[in-house]
């Protein structure tokens, strides 16, 4: 009820390195949602254009608010307290998940969660970090300190992508997860992004010990970048909409990562077999996702470690893709938007 103070809301942390399935799980985990409940979902995400939002479709149970350009932990860190402020206040949800960039690290966000603004309001859970087994393949992501960081903060492990993965690969990923002081309180496959929402439910205060691990010295340097520049990214409702003759495009580069974006106006149709053709040619080491408007509807367009997926999508205001790989490994983008642009009709 307006003016009941706000109090204990249970706070679910999911994170996981870049195309690891945390979108997908918590749309899973939203498929059973209890129907008296209202949720609300913050997704940050390094990209510049903001995706992983669209992916869920508007509903009067659920509040979705993206922050993207940068991470939570750092670059958006200042604008985060805000953001939380006026979303809990506004829309008063029963249980909130956040789902930070997948080269985001959770210490500083924690900070802000546990912080005195939201004392006795906010109630962290267990840290719930989503982990790909084919990922500890490779030496790249394995060793990249913001991977292991969520990773050692986690409470619990959720391997995504099972039915995808060997049962050596889901083998080794149980004993690499498992390999940590404390133990884990549990570790579970989820195939298709599958995970009981009885493991939201049952889970306890996030613990005090593992929120000690501080931010690497990366995000360190972006924070302090951040809060000298003081650069707000400007509120999702108010980005100007692409003209109908030339896209929007945008670019950043951070912790050892590229990000391309672009966004064209809502009448823009794509030819869908031509512009799946121009994707799936990318580097499959390329993480690469889109909402687009297609000559055989709205299609979002889904693709990490080179495999792709095709669904309906339910967002309309317009066409977004977002293309990110280790810095130097992106295509040229003058050329690529020659590409995409002659796929539209």
């Amino acid at each position: 009820m307006p003016g009941t103070p706000l109090e204990s809301i249970p706070v679910h942390l999911v994170t996981g390195f870049l195309g690891s399935g945390k979108s997908t799980l918590i749309r899973g985990l939203l498929d059973q949602k209890p129907a008296d409940e209202t949720w609300a979902i913050l997704i940050n995400e390094f990209g510049q254009v903001g995706i992983d939002q669209a992916m869920f479709e508007a509903r009067d149970d659920l509040v979705v608010k993206g922050l993207p350009g940068g991470c939570l932990c750092c670059q958006l860190a200042f604008v985060l307290q805000a953001t939380l402020v006026n979303l809990l206040h506004r829309h008063r949800p029963d249980r909130l998940i956040v789902e930070p960039s997948g080269l985001g690290h959770p210490a500083g966000l924690l900070d802000v969660l546990r912080g005195e603004a939201f004392h006795g309001i906010l109630d962290v859970r267990d840290i719930i970090v989503v982990l790909d087994p084919a990922r500890l393949e490779e030496p790249r992501v394995r060793e990249h300190d913001t991977f292991r960081d969520q990773l050692d903060m986690a409470d619990a492990v959720v391997l995504t992508k099972a039915d995808l993965a060997t049962a050596a690969q889901r083998e080794a990923a149980r004993r690499h997860a498992a390999d940590h002081w404390p133990a884990r309180k549990w570790i579970v496959e989820a195939s298709h992004g599958q995970l009981p929402i009885s493991r939201l439910f049952q889970s306890e205060k996030h613990a005090a010990t593992a929120a000690a691990l501080p931010a690497s010295d990366a995000h360190d340097r972006l924070r302090a970048a951040a809060e000298k520049a003081r650069v707000v990214r400007l509120d999702e409702a108010v980005l100007s909409r692409p003209g109908r003759e030339q896209p929007m495009y945008e670019t950043a580069t951070a912790l050892g990562y590229t990000t391309l974006g672009w966004r064209w106006h809502p009448d823009t149709c794509f030819n869908l077999d031509r512009l799946t053709s121009v994707l799936d040619r990318l580097s499959p080491g390329l993480r690469v996702k889109g909402v687009l408007n297609t000559d055989a509807g709205w299609r979002l367009y889904n693709r990490g470690d080179g495999a792709a997926r095709l669904e309906p999508s339910v967002w309309r205001l317009d066409s977004r893709l977002e293309v990110i790989g280790e810095a130097g490994s992106l295509p040229e983008p003058e050329a690529l938007q020659v590409e995409l642009d002659a796929c539209a009709e």
